[in-house]
């Protein structure tokens, strides 16, 4: 039997997850929290601590590495009481960003709160991300240049 208080590292449903919450913007992720009225009490692990990340690139975007410079980061563990261990990372240095990751991942890892996690929070901010990722698909749209080239003929 395994730990349910345990990470499990390499769900992909829970990158995703993790994924979504770190591009939300820090208000619309504490707006959507707001709707989860049962909201568990938890202790931190690790409380939110901003750092410098190195950030690599590649020449061409397909040759050898290099180092192009250092980015701030927060990352934090907690623990809901009697449940599973949640984790945040965000670039920046919004710590109560952080905290509201890994509590929604801690949630999400539980049944008690996962569904509510989804439906109050999950969709909203997925919604939200496809509506941004479109507006801005549309504006590199309306500013595209199509360039052709005439043949000529060999008079």
């Amino acid at each position: 039997m395994t730990d349910p208080a345990a990470p499990e590292r390499d769900l992909p449903e829970r990158r995703a997850w993790l994924g979504l919450l770190a591009r939300a913007p820090a208000h619309a992720l504490r707006a959507a929290l707001t709707h989860i009225d049962d909201r568990p009490p938890f202790t931190w692990l690790r409380q939110p601590e901003c750092g410098l990340v190195m950030v690599q690139a590649r020449s061409g975007g397909s040759g050898a590495r290099f180092n192009l410079g250092e980015a701030s980061a927060t990352r934090c563990v907690l623990r809901i009481d009697g449940g599973p261990v949640g984790v945040g990372h965000v670039l920046g240095t919004d710590a109560g960003q952080c905290g509201d990751i890994a509590l929604c991942d801690a949630m999400l890892q539980d049944p008690r709160y996962a569904d509510a996690v989804r439906e109050q929070v999950l969709e909203p901010l997925g919604s939200q991300e496809q509506e941004r990722r479109a507006e801005r698909a549309g504006r590199m749209e309306r500013s595209r240049v199509d360039f052709f080239t005439l043949v000529r003929g060999d008079d």
